[in-house]
């Protein structure tokens, strides 16, 4: 299904579930390239820029949340973008949907801000890069809010808790790290002017407008490698704790096991069916309990001065 929005002599079309109909429209209309028709088709691209004579492909990735709330995808978001037109296709991140049907509503009212953005292709892949940006901070500063919930309940919490927020906050910080290292290098390409794109600078200086996408995404990647850094920190301290823990269960087990022992060999040397000195006094069996008394409190205090050491 193809959606168009316009403006002027631009044009937004968003497809969002392409068919063969609809690729072939792409390559009637436009001539795009069909190495760039069949990585539309396809899924789990690299993130890259193609450069034509009269247009641009890129195939950029974001990620987003799941279903259930608590594991990180990504999704691709794969654009043309010519002089004239902006073209979205394929399962693009939800923001792009989003924003297409705002600006629609935006542009029947007359609204400012959108009709700038629609003023040219390069100014409305700026905006729809820089919703992207937006939408993207706000879930790190959800895994760091994570991050900083491992670092706060790591002493209270029980380890199966832990254990199951580190794993999954340490893999979604994993893959946000790797989608993020190859596109920066993609996103250089604006910034130091290898992309000129279409407007003419005397009109529209993006240089700025480039700048300002590369510099939040630099601050997002330094933020997930930050917070790589913080959860394998935590999750070595996590592990030293669990070592402790498990070293004090040992501790007391090997304390009662070490006290047992002579009580275990008095109680079984006096269980014989023998006959024994005093075994016909009644208070010989007193005597024993005294005897035993005697052995568990001198190991307890032997046991305690040994730990405060």
């Amino acid at each position: 299904m193809i959606e168009t929005l316009q403006y002027k002599s631009l044009k937004w079309q968003h497809i969002t579930n392409p068919s063969e109909d609809d690729f072939r429209y792409l390559l009637d209309e436009y001539n795009f390239h069909p190495l760039d028709i069949e990585d539309c088709r396809g899924t789990n691209q690299r993130p890259k820029i193609d450069e034509y004579d009269d247009y641009y492909f890129l195939i950029l990735n974001f990620p987003y949340f799941d279903k259930g709330n608590k594991f990180i995808r990504i999704r691709e978001v794969k654009i043309f973008w010519g002089k004239d037109y902006i073209i979205t296709i394929g399962k693009s991140h939800w923001v792009v949907k989003k924003l297409f049907d705002e600006m629609g509503e935006d542009l029947a009212e007359q609204d400012e801000d959108t009709m700038k953005a629609l003023s040219c292709s390069d100014l409305l892949l700026y905006t729809i890069l820089d919703r992207l940006m937006l939408e993207t901070y706000q879930l790190i500063l959800r895994v760091g809010s994570e991050v900083d919930l491992i670092n706060y309940d790591i002493f209270n919490k029980k380890a199966r808790s832990i254990i199951e927020l580190i794993s999954i906050t340490r893999r979604n910080v994993i893959l946000l790290n790797t989608s993020f290292k190859p596109q920066l290098r993609v996103l250089h390409m604006f910034e130091s002017g290898g992309i000129k794109g279409f407007v003419d600078p005397e009109l529209v200086d993006m240089e700025d407008y480039w700048g300002d996408i590369l510099d939040q995404y630099q601050k997002m990647y330094d933020l997930v490698e930050d917070y790589g850094e913080l959860i394998e920190g935590l999750s070595k301290t996590f592990d030293s704790l669990q070592t402790n823990r498990t070293n004090d269960i040992m501790r007391v087990l090997t304390y009662f096991s070490t006290i047992m022992l002579p009580l275990t060999v008095v109680a079984s040397l006096f269980g014989m069916n023998v006959n024994f000195p005093f075994t016909a006094d009644t208070t010989a069996f007193w005597l024993i309990l005294a005897v035993m008394a005697l052995i568990t409190t001198a190991l307890m205090f032997y046991f305690k001065r040994m730990t405060n050491r």
